[in-house]
């Protein structure tokens, strides 16, 4: 099966860096005593606090200021679609970045179990009939739909259909895949019920069989909570940015999960119908490109669609006023970061940043 590659046997470590306090967005280049003034302001805003490097790290970021500066000026002129911003990572070199890069860990298949303690059961679920086609020669169960494709929308947000809370910041723990999956949960909840719940990442970070703040995968935890019998909410079991021994309450359920289905590797016109009839869907991105983007559709010939690394949600898509096509995506990176939270990723070119090459959704 094509599937393989992107199984659950795969693991995301995730963006640890962006614990984003506040933003300093600048469009031009100030000088002398206005540079100084502007060095000062962000190391404020973003509590910032050196130990004997601090003229390096002014390198740095003047030479981060200087890049990002040029790329907004060079889009304002049109030759990019998407401008950067000046935040928290803006003093650290491109190397000191990429260090902190996400990684993949190869989980062996036959061993994989939503719990920490290793038991096998099965954890899928057909869905109803009239959505979905079941592949039958695999144990992963891979959605296609039957929805001809004239009948795709122009566009989707669920942000305005009450299936999306708020923009969460991950802070220094490499947690994605428990802010994606805990995300994709609360909007099957919400449109099952009708009502919005912050579900608990601290709750999928303790206690599923991931690495914890070092990386995982949202099918371990779509598994847990179906094999735990459900999990609790972020009021119960708030999020702590670190991870720690599992303490959840059998006593206080806030949702459950009944299986979970992986959307057809690398198809962009899957993935868009899967988002119409399901909802909000966990998919993972490159996002090695995206530290400091700030606004507009963001495309990048050198975001890869085969090293996806950090787990977030698809909430929608849509198009510009001149037509570009693009997916609407909630990062767990803060509000101060991107478009209050979200970046617009390039749609239909060619998988951009491999924003279908893993995606799933649970079932309630």
């Amino acid at each position: 099966m094509s599937h393989g590659k992107s199984f659950l046997g795969r693991m995301f470590l995730c963006a640890v860096l962006l614990l984003l306090p506040a933003v300093l967005y600048v469009d031009w280049v100030p000088h002398g005593s206005t540079l100084d003034a502007q060095w000062e302001q962000w190391k404020i805003k973003n509590e910032k606090n050196y130990n004997g490097d601090e003229d390096y790290r002014r390198t740095v970021w003047e030479q981060n200021l200087h890049m990002i500066t040029t790329h907004n000026q060079e889009a304002e002129r049109g030759k990019y679609s998407y401008k950067l911003g000046m935040n928290y990572l803006a003093d650290m070199t491109p190397g000191e970045v990429a260090e902190k890069r996400m990684c993949l860990v190869n989980h062996h298949r036959g061993n994989f179990s939503g719990f920490r303690t290793q038991t096998k059961t099965k954890c899928y679920q057909q869905a109803p009939e009239d959505i979905h086609d079941w592949s039958t020669n695999t144990s992963v169960r891979t959605y296609k739909t039957t929805t001809p494709k004239n009948e795709l929308p122009k566009s989707i947000d669920y942000r305005q259909k009450g299936l999306v809370t708020s923009v969460k910041v991950q802070g220094f723990c490499g947690a994605c895949w428990a802010f994606s999956a805990a995300a994709a949960l609360e909007g099957q909840l919400a449109k099952k019920t009708g009502h919005l719940v912050d579900l608990s990442t601290q709750n999928l970070l303790d206690c599923v069989t991931n690495m914890g703040c070092k990386g995982g995968h949202m099918m371990n935890a779509f598994m847990y909570v179906q094999e735990n019998g459900g999990m609790n909410s972020e009021a119960d079991y708030p999020y702590v940015k670190e991870e720690q021994s599992c303490r959840f309450k059998p006593s206080a359920i806030a949702a459950q999960c009944s299986g979970f289905q992986q959307i057809p590797e690398g198809d962009e016109y899957e993935l868009a119908l899967a988002l119409l009839q399901v909802g909000p869907i966990s998919v993972v991105i490159d996002s090695s490109l995206i530290f400091r983007y700030r606004s507009g559709v963001f495309y990048h010939p050198r975001c890869s669609k085969d090293e996806p690394t950090h787990a977030v949600l698809l909430v929608g898509y849509g198009e510009t006023s001149e037509g570009e096509e693009y997916w609407i995506v909630k990062n767990s990176w803060g509000k101060d970061w991107g478009e209050d939270g979200y970046i617009w990723i390039a749609r239909n070119r060619d998988n951009h940043c491999g924003i279908a090459t893993d995606a799933w959704y649970p079932l309630m």
